[in-house]
């Protein structure tokens, strides 16, 4: 389990048995599907969204089993959408470990996350309620949505702000506002909460997503456990990207209209941005979520899960960028 959670023992444990459940879901007699699958829920990921869920459930009548259950579904969930982001970037590495396209193949890799989906949909047949199986077929619909309309728009220097943020509301921020929502709604918050609950998983989803996007420009590729240089090479222009096309660099400028970038490309575009405005004003931007996300935070019922829901938010979203 990740050491994220160090300081949460009751969460870690609740994870664990959720990493249990997963597990168990992805046993089958084909052991090329089986093996894959484990080493990946193994890997050590946060796991925040299905901690998300398991809290904002507290805040009404939390039920063990239903409960974790569901965030094994919204875990694997995120886990089919990992795998299909891999294919199309190409990454070699995820949560330092070689990623399944990487070492089974894309082909491989395609039908992986189609069975993880299809798993994820088989479990909540069997003890949701229609209207949360409906919120969560919306969710991955707009993932989707985000994930087709970023790379529609690769190689495009137009890309806007307003662009770039409906993107990331989508294939980072709607699966976030929906755990929360899901386990709220799930344990029969009333609506009032379970909005709130919402706004606050896409805030800190939003600016998760900002956050990840500055670090490919800052952070070591080693921290990250992906190379920094899939999203430039694949033509996704980033926050601190589209803020530094924005002064107006000729230089950039004939960099980002090639069909294609190679490495040197890669370097120079690095180096402009780290000496544009990009960087800061994103780092503004992530603040500005991070504000939203504890504004509404500050509003919930006062209890135990309300502290631990605005410390994890600190630790997520304060980290060094």
């Amino acid at each position: 389990m990740n050491m994220f959670w160090d300081d949460y023992p009751q969460i870690k444990n609740e994870l664990q048995d959720v990493n249990k459940i997963m597990i168990e879901n992805v046993k089958t007699t084909e052991k090329y599907i089986e093996e894959p699958l484990t080493d990946l829920i193994l890997s050590g990921g946060k796991m925040l969204r299905p901690a998300f869920l398991l809290l904002s459930s507290k805040f009404g009548n939390y039920n063990d089993k239903k409960h974790k259950n569901l965030a094994a579904v919204i875990e694997m969930l995120h886990m089919a959408t990992l795998i299909h982001d891999d294919i199309i970037d190409e990454s070699k590495l995820r949560r330092g470990n070689v990623t399944i396209q990487s070492k089974y193949g894309k082909d491989q890799a395609v039908y992986m996350g189609d069975y993880l989906f299809s798993k994820c949909f088989l479990m909540l047949s069997e003890d949701y309620s229609m209207e949360n199986i409906k919120k969560i077929s919306q969710s991955i619909l707009k993932i989707c949505i985000g994930e087709i309309r970023q790379h529609h728009f690769r190689f495009n220097k137009n890309v806007s702000l307003k662009r770039y943020l409906k993107i990331i509301s989508g294939k980072t921020a709607a699966l976030f506002a929906m755990s929360f929502t899901i386990g709220a709604k799930e344990a029969d918050c009333d609506e009032k909460l379970s909005k709130k609950l919402g706004r606050i998983g896409y805030n800190i989803g939003m600016a998760f997503q900002i956050i990840d996007d500055i670090l490919d420009y800052t952070a070591n590729e080693n921290i990250m456990g992906k190379s920094i240089k899939n999203d430039l090479k694949q033509g996704f222009f980033t926050l601190p990207l589209i803020y530094a096309i924005l002064e107006g660099n000729n230089n950039l400028e004939d960099i980002i209209k090639k069909d294609s970038i190679d490495n040197q490309d890669v370097i120079e575009i690095i180096n402009i941005v780290k000496n544009s405005d990009g960087i800061e004003k994103s780092k503004r931007l992530a603040i500005k979520y991070t504000n939203r996300a504890f504004k509404n935070i500050e509003l919930l019922p006062e209890s135990e899960n309300k502290k631990i829901i605005y410390e994890i938010t600190e630790k997520l979203l304060k980290r060094k960028y």
